[in-house]
This record gives C-alpha cells, structure tokens and sequence, in this order.
C-alpha cells in the first residue's frame, strides 16, 4: 500500500482550534468511538451531539483564525483538503458555477460548532449551519488501530466524505432530504457523499496525487466503517433494518462508482433501485 498520498496546494481554509479545547468529560473514549463510529461521517449533527454532549465549561470557544497548520499532521490535513477544493473548483466550473470552499475545523477533545457543542467521541462531522467540517485528528489512530483502516489516504477519504456532505449541502441535496430523518433516506444519503468521496479520489488521480495501493486504503477504510462490521463489533449481531450508513459492501461499492466513473451523475443513490 501507499504510505503516503502526493500532497499538492495546501489550503488555508483550516480553523485550528487544539488549544482550544476543552477536556472529554469522563474518559473512556475508545469505548464510547466504537458504539457511536456507527454515526460517523456526516449523519445530521443534531442526532450526534445528543449523544453523550455536554455543556462547555467557561464559555463559548472562540474560532481560530483560518490558515494552514505548521506541524506535520495538520500539514498533511491541510494537502488533502486542498486536493478536494481544486477537484470541486474544476468539477463545479464545468457547470458554470462557483465552489464556496468549507472550513475545517481541527480540534482536541470537544468544540463548539453552529450545530451545537460536541466531544470527540461523535467522530468527525459537518455542519450545514456554518458549512464546516469538524475533526479531532486523534479518530485517524482510532482508524488505524481499532479498525485496521492505516494510511494516509484512508484519513483523505473521511474528509473528502465530510466535504461530500457539504456538497449536498451547498447543492440542496440535504434540504430535500429533510435532514434524512428516516434510516434509508440516511443510508442514502450517507452512501452519496461515498459515491462523492469517490469522484474526489477520480480527480485526485488525474492530477497524479494516487500511488499505488492509496484507493485499496480508502476502500479498506470504507469497508471497515460498514453498518454491519460495526454493529457486529459492538453488540454480535447485525440489525439492517436500523442502518444509518450503509453495509460495508454497499460503502466500498458506491465510492467505487464514482472513482470508477468521476461523475456526480452516476451518485444518485436517492432514486436508485438498489443500493
């Protein structure tokens, strides 16, 4: 595999907020990421922050000003949010419009965000309200070591999955979900920001970012955050019918199609017959 994606253009588009933070209340978070991973990767804020959040001691934070981080973790984040700003520059000038590039906020422990205040227990997320892309990069070794997922370019499939999300958000996709409140809108939802994530790594490897073995480490990363993989770690048995995301096979399948192709249209998944 790929010990590291080519990074090109970093972007200033990143909030850091790690001495910011506030510290987890209660510990235990290895425990606590492995019941709730189920809700990784862009599921409505609103559910997850009712999850295990709590009030923030002393106050609001205050935003850290955008730039680009100078140690080599937040460097290396900074590379691949700026691989996903070009493809969805490029991608949306092909249709004559504008790309409003995200923030992305890197924090340790909790944050604040327009979505409400969360601990780093609900894994990474985006906000629809404030358009930004939260992430304590401590979930990229949960990622490596619980779930087998190493690699840099497994860390650059879950932001560009965030910034998927907030595809769909600047495009009116979530609007007409409704927030996906019922659990196959969700999984719907959640396998298009996959499909997008694929469209991104198509992009990624026309402008010569992909080595050999990176798109194997985004799908073992799809596959190792499945419903059913998930769900059978945590409790032993797989219940479908309570999916939020989606089975690893249909994860792996959908970023599959968009790498395969680089087309938004093949990532309809709200009017496909199978998914």
């Amino acid at each position: 595999m790929g010990e590291h994606m080519r990074l090109g253009r970093r972007s200033t588009n990143i909030s850091d907020r790690r001495g910011m933070g506030t510290a987890m209340a209660g510990g235990g978070a290895g425990m606590i990421l492995l019941v709730v991973v189920g809700l990784l990767f862009g599921v409505d804020p609103r559910q997850l922050l009712q999850q295990g959040a709590v009030a923030p001691p002393g106050g609001e934070q205050q935003e850290g000003q955008p730039g680009t981080p100078q140690d080599e973790a937040g460097d290396a984040v900074a590379g691949m949010l700026g691989s996903t700003e070009d493809a969805w520059k490029a991608i949306f000038a092909q249709a004559g419009e504008a790309y409003p590039e995200p923030t992305l906020v890197l924090f340790r422990g909790s944050v604040q965000s327009a979505c409400g205040f969360a601990q780093s227990a609900v894994g990474p997320f985006y906000c629809p309200r404030d358009q930004q892309v939260y992430i304590d990069l401590d979930f990229f070794e949960e990622l490596s070591r619980r779930f087998g997922a190493p690699g840099d370019f497994a860390q650059a499939y879950v932001i560009a999955h965030e910034v998927g999300h907030h595809v769909q958000n600047i495009t009116g996709v979530l609007d007409q979900t409704g927030g996906a409140r019922s659990n196959d809108a969700s999984v719907r939802q959640e396998l298009q920001a996959d499909c997008l994530a694929g469209v991104w790594a198509f992009h990624a490897g026309s402008a010569n970012r992909i080595e050999p073995g990176d798109v194997e480490e985004a799908l073992t990363a799809a596959a190792a955050i499945g419903d059913d993989r998930l769900q059978r770690q945590s409790q032993g048995q797989v219940v479908p019918e309570s999916f939020t995301h989606g089975s690893s096979e249909q994860r792996v399948r959908w970023f599959r199609r968009g790498f395969e192709s680089g087309s938004v249209n093949n990532c309809d998944t709200f009017n496909a017959r199978t998914l």
